[in-house]
């Protein structure tokens, strides 16, 4: 089930999402992973809640693997 990364409530440290990296915005590629770190402190975010991976990338969360 994918569920919404625009909201930072669904969103926890350690799971597994879809995220757009900074310099895949135009093409859309998403990078998955773990996540470690929450950047985006409001509620929501109409580009999707900023998070760093695991693997230390960082991109705006577009899908929520559950």
């Amino acid at each position: 089930m994918n569920t919404d990364g625009r909201n930072r409530k669904n969103i926890q440290i350690g799971i597994h999402v879809e995220i757009v990296l900074k310099k895949d915005q135009r093409s859309g590629n998403l990078t998955e992973g773990f996540v470690k770190r929450i950047f985006t402190k409001s509620p929501n975010h109409p580009h999707g809640i900023k998070v760093q991976l695991e693997n230390g990338e960082v991109g705006r969360v577009k899908n929520i693997n559950q």
